[in-house]
């Protein structure tokens, strides 16, 4: 389907003064009407053509695309040898050859002769044309001589009544005899030839000075690479569908223009819908004042700049007053700092709200307790109470409670609201970390091999043994490594959710790693790059890595070309997150402290890290099955690990800390059973203790003693006999703890050291 802009003139009217902004922002170097760049331009020209001496830019083939057409044109040889044995001369833009008799300077026509003596030979009776050639019987020239051929290089006479050769008369006609001084300057260009320059003359003033506006950004930001030969082919295209300016039909027009013949290129709808945004942006300004009353808000036009969020779309809530309400909010969160993502979030919820409003539903005022009821039942039924639903509950509500707090519409009834019985529970947290029978197959070095990107191997290894989030970890430095005074590597980083810098630990080997890809990326791109994993297209300042989106799709083509097994035989399936969980878990099961996971992982609340704490539950049962526990007697409490008592008697042990604890040790009583001995643990046939409570024993018993001596002084023997029975099984305990091969306190501090 051919889209041409309408022929009527019902459209906006353009801004005022844009021409003299235009006019005024545009440089000499871009208000050329025909642009022509130098062939190594870092944006419009390219390497050089492999042909030696050709200084033209690469396009195909390594070469240019004369010596690439002039390639295919021969059959294709050998490309290496087509190389090293052509001459670097662009076809077409070469002398001509004269005819063959002696002082003739006429073109050739056939057999090496021009037309005149072609004719000639041909009526002649010789049978030796060399000879005829060098004979008196050829035509003399012509008196007075002909002109020379119009093309600068070309000594060649015209051809009757042509101002050319006939080498250059025969392209002229071919081409449908154009400007004749147009035709003559295409054979003047030296370098980069006739397919390296962009002729804008055929643009209206108003759309040429936008393009060449757009091309002039394009090469100020120096993001991407444009071929003239394709920037030509769309200008030509603009110019056949008689455009006048590309403000005159919408973004959405742009998005998928085609020529007046349905021609397309690849490209040609982001290049015209940026180049929109820009003349835009020159006409109307910055900031809010020009991105307020849009339906889509730019951020960059507001200063602000996030990895995934560009834009903040209003266009699906309908009611003007709930979109005028949805602008203020978002504007609002902006202001404060919230993270642009999480603002489009909250707006794309909104507008979930706007499409379930009734048709009657027309202002604030009708939106109660009541709406709001229904409005959880169309959530229930679509979602299921998953944790999308709670989102959704949670931005409206702070939506609504926002209205009411900052008076930005009092008709806001008081009942608009959602309490928190209106939430639906959310399920239980489960383990996110990778099985381990699953991370030894990741971890397998010949797995590791199969990444075809040394790239997104070496992210691989960071994710998991970093616990780097994947936005973090694809976001390196070209440098990311430091050290300490002792020489220990740490990798540095921009904890991007937390907005401030980080460091962890890693070992030797990944330092090793880390350094060698460095080098491998100074190799490739001499001239610089400021990250360590940059993307190779659209990349010219290399200052862009790869995309999250780009390594989530190599992750999981990597996946399946291990052939990466669940433990039920299916197919795993991976996130770049799980890595991180995985670490977390790795390391609290490895009885490496909380507070030390937490600074490892950078977060900022023990909270955080807690969760990877409660995946640990076999640890803290690990350590509860080795530990020596010992009754109020000093006698062993023997429990088999692999008895059929073993599961009920940890449930009962983790019930009794959190319910029965005590300062020196746990009570073996049954939950059900009260105790009747109040303060009477250490004579207690039920109280059970381990090593772990051997200071609180030892300070216990010297207290008892001193309790013993003042008692004895004031001939207290009950006191005395009472005590003393405690003082006897604190001796019985300590012994008992001490004697089972464990190191005292001072040594246990020094290897925990």
């Amino acid at each position: 389907m051919t889209t041409v802009p309408s022929p009527h003139e019902d459209r906006p009217p353009r801004p005022a003064g844009l021409l003299e902004k235009l006019t005024a922002a545009i440089r000499p170097e871009f208000r050329q009407e025909d642009l022509a760049f130098d062939p190594r331009h870092p944006v419009f020209g390219g390497p050089a053509c492999a042909i030696d001496e050709c200084d033209r830019p690469a396009r195909s083939n390594r070469m240019c695309w004369g010596h690439s057409v002039r390639w295919a044109h021969a059959g294709r040889p050998d490309l290496d040898t087509f190389i090293a044995t052509t001459p670097p001369g662009w076809t077409g833009h070469q002398p001509l050859a004269a005819c063959a008799v002696g002082g003739c300077r006429y073109g050739l026509d056939s057999n090496g002769l021009c037309q005149r003596h072609w004719r000639q030979w041909k009526r002649s009776t010789s049978t030796e044309m060399e000879a005829w050639q060098s004979s008196t019987a050829p035509l003399p020239p012509p008196s007075p001589l002909p002109a020379i051929c119009r093309i600068s290089y070309c000594d060649l006479w015209v051809r009757g009544n042509s101002v050319f050769c006939t080498g250059h008369d025969g392209r002229w006609t071919a081409r449908g005899r154009p400007d004749i001084e147009d035709f003559a300057a295409s054979y003047e260009e030296i370098g980069p030839g006739g397919s390296e320059h962009i002729d804008l003359r055929r643009l209206p003033v108003q759309l040429r000075l936008e393009v060449q506006y757009a091309l002039q950004c394009r090469h100020d930001e120096a993001t991407k690479k444009i071929r003239p030969a394709w920037a030509q082919r769309l200008v030509n295209a603009l110019a056949d569908a008689q455009v006048r300016s590309l403000l005159d039909e919408p973004e959405e027009f742009w998005k998928t223009f085609r020529g007046p013949s349905g021609i397309w290129a690849t490209g040609w709808g982001t290049f015209l819908l940026g180049a929109r945004r820009r003349v835009e942006e020159l006409a109307y300004g910055r900031g809010w004042e020009a991105e307020y009353p849009r339906a889509v808000w730019r951020l960059r036009n507001l200063g602000i700049v996030h990895p995934h969020t560009s834009t903040v779309t209003f266009e699906k809530i309908t009611q003007l007053w709930l979109r005028d309400l949805a602008k203020r909010w978002a504007r609002w969160r902006l202001s404060g700092g919230i993270n642009a993502h999480t603002v489009r979030a909250g707006v794309r919820m909104v507008a979930r709200f706007s499409a379930f409003l009734p048709a009657e539903v027309t202002g604030l005022a009708q939106i109660d307790r009541a709406l709001l009821e229904r409005y959880l039942a169309d959530l229930q039924a679509v979602m299921g109470g998953r944790s999308t639903q709670n989102a959704h509950i949670s931005n409206l509500n702070t939506f609504l409670r926002t209205i009411r707090v900052h008076r930005w519409d009092e008709t806001l009834p008081g009942n608009a609201a959602f309490v928190p019985e209106d939430y639906p529970t959310p399920p239980p947290l489960l383990p996110r970390a990778v099985a381990e029978h699953v991370m030894a197959q990741l971890e397998d070095p010949a797995n590791l091999a199969r990444w075809q990107d040394p790239a997104r191997r070496l992210i691989t290894l960071v994710l998991m043994r970093c616990g780097l989030r994947v936005t973090d970890a694809i976001n390196l430095p070209l440098d990311p490594v430091v050290h300490d005074a002792e020489g220990a590597p740490y990798l540095r980083y921009f904890n991007h959710k937390m907005k401030r810098e980080a460091l962890v630990p890693i070992d030797e080997e990944l330092e090793q790693q880390l350094r060698d890809h460095q080098r491998r990326i100074l190799e490739k791109r001499p001239e610089g790059v400021s990250v360590l994993f940059p993307r190779a297209d659209a990349n010219l300042r290399g200052d862009r890595p790869i995309s999250t989106s780009g390594y989530r799709i190599s992750l999981a083509e990597w996946l399946q070309q291990c052939d990466t097994r669940d433990e039920l035989g299916r197919p795993a399936h991976i996130t770049p997150h799980q890595f991180r969980h995985t670490l977390g878990t790795r390391l609290i099961n490895k009885d490496v402290p909380q507070e030390v996971v937490r600074q490892i992982l950078d977060h900022t609340s023990a909270q955080m890290t807690a969760h990877y704490a409660r995946l640990s539950d076999t640890t803290v049962r690990r350590h509860w099955e080795k530990a020596r526990k010992v009754n109020a007697q000093g006698e062993t409490v023997a429990l088999d690990p692999a008895g059929p008592l073993a599961e009920a008697a940890w449930a009962k042990q983790r019930l009794s800390r959190a319910t029965q604890a005590l300062p020196n040790g746990y009570c073996g009583l049954p939950v059900v059973q009260s105790c009747p001995h109040a303060n009477s643990c250490l004579t207690c046939p039920v109280f059970i203790t381990t090593a772990e409570f051997l200071p609180q024993h030892r300070e216990q018993r010297q207290q008892t003693l001193q309790i013993i001596s003042a008692a004895e002084a004031r001939g207290q023997k009950r006191l005395v006999e009472m005590n003393r029975q405690v003082a006897d099984n604190l001796e019985k305990i300590i012994t008992s703890l001490e004697d089972d091969g464990q190191p005292d306190t001072g040594e246990a501090t020094a290897d925990a050291s």
